[in-house]
């Protein structure tokens, strides 16, 4: 189910190209398609893109306010990537959670797919909110 809460594309997300498709409450999902653009000299997906990715979504899980209003932010503390395998389709599909946490940080894991289910790579962070959010 796509929220009617997702924030239009920053200018990073327009440069790599990926969409966030859904977002709820503890759970962000999101999909890139596979370009020339962002492989790396051997024409696969870079390990940057991957990081990018999971780090993008495993923060997401953890900031879903359910109100357009109250944007609620967060900055990456730790990010720790296995890469698994290559991708085989033409989309990147990340999905993360928040696993724990409390009222000024926050725990993520994450996976990254291919559209045909295989799993490329996985992902955990620890997650610190910002500060100036509507209701602070």
């Amino acid at each position: 189910m796509k929220s009617h809460l997702i924030e239009p594309p920053y200018p990073f997300q327009r440069l790599l190209g990926f969409e966030i498709t859904d977002w709820t409450e503890g759970r962000c999902r999101l999909q890139q398609p596979m370009r020339p653009e962002i492989g790396n000299r051997f024409g696969i997906p870079h390990g940057g893109v991957h990081a990018s990715l999971l780090d993008t979504v495993m923060g997401f899980s953890g900031c879903y306010t359910g109100s357009a209003s109250d944007i609620r932010q967060a900055m990456t503390l730790s990010l720790t990537i296995s890469y698994l395998s290559q991708p085989k389709g033409k989309w990147l599909i990340a999905e993360g959670w928040r696993i724990g946490g409390g009222k000024s940080t926050f725990f993520g894991e994450s996976k990254l797919s291919d559209e045909d289910g295989n799993l490329i790579a996985k992902g955990s962070g620890t997650f610190r909110y910002r500060r100036g959010r509507a209701s602070d």
